[in-house]
């Protein structure tokens, strides 16, 4: 069977007319390198950006529905702390969440109310169960 090689991009809703709080958000206020689109897709109702080193993508994109809340995606960043003061400074809200070990965390929300996880990986968790029992 073939098997997945990685999880390339994930995408996250914008409202109509919500491009240029994204550029500013996701490439001003978190630092994410703006990519250039597939020409098929147009450049009215999309914005792309880098995801660290990997060729890993966010794809910000025009739906007039939004998702539900519980929606999310995280970015593993290499200094949570300084993340944190980074984007406090900014203005930016921190909701603390459950903590895990090894991968302390927080979320913030984008201006469409898209919420992003921020952890940082420090080593192994505690698993909940044994992998037998899975």
């Amino acid at each position: 069977m073939a098997s997945v090689k990685r999880l390339q991009h994930v995408s996250v809703p914008m409202p109509p007319g919500g491009l240029a709080k994204a550029r500013a958000f996701y490439g001003d206020q978190l630092g994410l390198e703006e990519k250039v689109p597939p020409q098929a897709l147009g450049t009215e109702d999309f914005a792309w950006f880098r995801l660290g080193d990997d060729g890993d993508e966010l794809h910000v994109f025009t739906e007039d529905g939004m998702p539900a809340v519980g929606q999310h995606f995280c970015m593993e960043v290499d200094d949570i702390d300084a993340w944190r003061e980074d984007l406090a400074a900014k203005g930016i809200e921190i909701a603390e969440t459950v903590p895990i070990d090894n991968r302390p965390r927080f979320f913030i929300r984008d201006p469409f109310m898209n919420r992003i996880e921020i952890t940082q990986i420090t080593g192994a968790y505690t698993p909940a169960f044994d992998d037998e029992q899975a």
